[in-house]
């Protein structure tokens, strides 16, 4: 039975698609038109693009107090070196619609080639699938686009990485949003461990989904409702459940911009509810959030908040590196964040953002001992990033990062573990193709 938050959260949800429903349709561009649709009777029958992002990044390699590498000043995935150069992503697909016996058809497919989760795991292998699917655009305000691919929800994991501004992902979205699949046992704790059994989910599922923008004068609203498997890059289900997905936005766009930079002030709701199977038992896995975002050309504004109910990731066990790895089966927490940028020029942007992240805000043992696990994750990005052109630039970041444990007692040995963690330092090249 849905408790009264969860009611709130889909009750403000569908009154959104409601007033949706009411508008009139139109082919205005959105991450869910940009990435479901191709302009009709333009788009090519083939259309060969992909983007490279080369990183490089740098901690000062405090160890754990044990003498052992802290995994959180590792590098991801592999988390064995503090320091170095990484193809993080290099994916190449193919997309187009216009074909002689049906214009209403469009498809889209898309592999992963760079070292990250998607392409790590027990399971994971460079050449990963990562988007699969045909969009049927036959019905008016009711578009549905089936197979694999990204699932509508928070700004930053929808939004397509070419146009993502900073290097990292936020404290919020990489352990709550990023999904890993993991199995392994459960303890009297509710702390699973185990080890990555295949692919990051990469905010993907396959499923259908129902979905339409329609325009009213300068505002576009949108909206997507999608079931998947809730089984992330695999092509098939692993149990019988399955994940619900909504989505709505309205969106204000400023003159006659289009594109994934266009010039907007956007507001938007979402929620995804689903299950997870852990040692041969379901866990809940919901989550939520609303946000908005601005763009004149010089100012741009972002600002999210979402929650998380269920099975969470706990990273590294003790945050050792090449520990295996815990999930918290039945916790709470909250993330929020505020991003800021400015065109000095109009190809040099500076970035600023700030986020939090609340986990495991449930239930916790306030010991200090490794039952603790209620941690609150704060980091303050500053940024640069330099457009040689709309295909071609390079970022960089600096990140001030603190993890505190609020509940342990002041002499427990968690502090010093979470003193060890460093400031991060990074820089992106990337180009789209």
């Amino acid at each position: 039975m849905l408790n009264k938050k969860h009611a709130f959260k889909k009750t403000a949800i569908l009154l959104a698609l409601t007033g949706v429903m009411a508008s009139q349709s139109a082919q205005a561009a959105n991450w869910l038109m940009l990435q479901g649709t191709e302009k009709a009777d333009q788009a090519p029958r083939a259309k060969l693009w992909g983007f490279a992002q080369i990183d490089y990044q740098q901690t000062d390699d405090t160890l754990h107090p044990n003498g052992s590498k802290a995994a959180f000043n590792q590098m991801q995935p592999q988390l064995t070196t503090a320091s170095g150069f990484n193809v993080k992503r290099a994916r190449i697909g193919v997309r187009g619609a216009n074909f002689p016996l049906d214009k209403n058809v469009n498809y889209f497919l898309m592999t992963e080639l760079g070292n990250n989760g998607i392409t790590t795991g027990e399971n994971g292998s460079q050449g990963q699938l990562t988007d699969a699917s045909i969009t049927l655009n036959h019905f008016d305000g009711a578009r549905v686009r089936v197979g694999l691919f990204k699932t509508p929800g928070s700004e930053e994991s929808f939004k397509g990485i070419p146009v993502f501004n900073y290097v990292n992902f936020t404290n919020g979205t990489d352990r709550l949003l990023i999904e890993r699949k993991i199995d392994g046992t459960v303890d009297a704790n509710n702390i699973a461990t185990g080890i990555r059994t295949d692919a990051a989910f990469a905010v993907r599922d396959t499923g259908i989904q129902v979905f339409d923008t329609f325009k009213q004068g300068d505002w576009e609203h949108s909206y997507a409702i999608m079931y998947g498997n809730g089984n992330g890059l695999a092509l098939s289900d692993n149990d019988k459940n399955k994940d619900l997905y909504l989505y709505a936005s309205t969106e204000k766009v400023f003159g006659e911009s289009q594109g994934p930079r266009r010039k907007s002030m956007k507001f938007y709701a979402w929620s995804q509810d689903g299950k997870r199977t852990y040692d041969g038992t379901e866990y809940n896995r919901d989550r939520a959030g609303l946000g908005m975002t601005y763009y004149d050309g010089k100012y741009r504004v972002a600002a999210e908040y979402f929650t998380a109910d269920g099975m969470i990731f706990g990273g590294p066990k003790s945050a050792v590196a090449g520990n295996p790895l815990t999930v918290f089966t039945d916790q709470k927490a909250t993330a929020y964040q505020l991003d800021l940028g400015y065109r000095i020029k109009p190809n040099i942007e500076l970035n600023a953002r700030y986020d939090v992240l609340d986990s495991a805000t449930e239930t916790d043992m306030q010991s200090g001992t490794n039952g603790d696990k209620h941690r609150i994750f704060t980091t303050t990005t500053l940024g640069a990033q330099y457009f040689f052109n709309k295909k071609t630039s390079v970022r960089l970041n600096y990140e001030i990062r603190d993890i505190d444990a609020p509940d342990a007692p002041d002499a427990a040995p968690v502090h010093n573990v979470l003193d060890s963690l460093d400031n991060r330092v990074s820089a992106q090249l990337m180009m789209v193709f």
